[in-house]
């Protein structure tokens, strides 16, 4: 079943980005992201620079954990394929999170709001309807407890 599964996604992917053109000019895009946190990731660009990120998935900060993140993205590469990328959000952790937030969680069983910036490089092959992307950022937690952790993820995104 998951070999049945990929191959559709690689023929629909393939097929796709025959027609398609660049992520650019699209506004949505749906993805996975792997690392923190792991889960799905959904971009809104609002012109050719800025963007909001919204994420939900499984995260030490508290599983699930949703994100929100509001990115500029400038031209430090000269490129109108790779990009980078930086911004301020907001994560909100719900029940159990591990290390820090672990040790917080046990004492306070809810939920957890932090503060996050993030810098990260977007890379946009042309002719593909893809997005990908790599970043690192700073979360700090502000409730229950106040703490910090880093935050470091890789994914990509299709655009419809």
């Amino acid at each position: 079943m998951k070999k049945i599964l990929l191959g559709m996604f690689l023929i629909a992917t393939l097929t796709g980005s025959l027609f398609a053109q660049s992520p650019g000019r699209k506004v949505w895009g749906l993805g996975v992201v792997l690392g923190e946190p792991t889960g799905l990731s959904v971009k809104y660009w609002t012109n050719y620079e800025n963007a909001f990120v919204f994420d939900l998935g499984s995260s030490y900060f508290g599983s699930p954990r949703l994100g929100a993140d509001y990115l500029w993205h400038f031209n430090a590469f000269n490129s109108d394929i790779a990009n980078l990328y930086a911004g301020p959000g907001v994560a909100l952790g719900f029940g159990e999170g591990h290390g820090f937030w672990d040790r917080t969680f046990r004492e306070n069983t809810g939920t957890a709001l932090g503060v996050r910036g993030v810098f990260g490089v977007d890379i946009l092959p042309r002719r593909t309807p893809l997005e990908i992307f790599g970043e690192i950022g700073v979360l700090v937690g502000l409730t229950p407890d106040f703490g910090s952790g880093i935050d470091g993820a890789i994914g990509i995104r299709f655009y419809p």
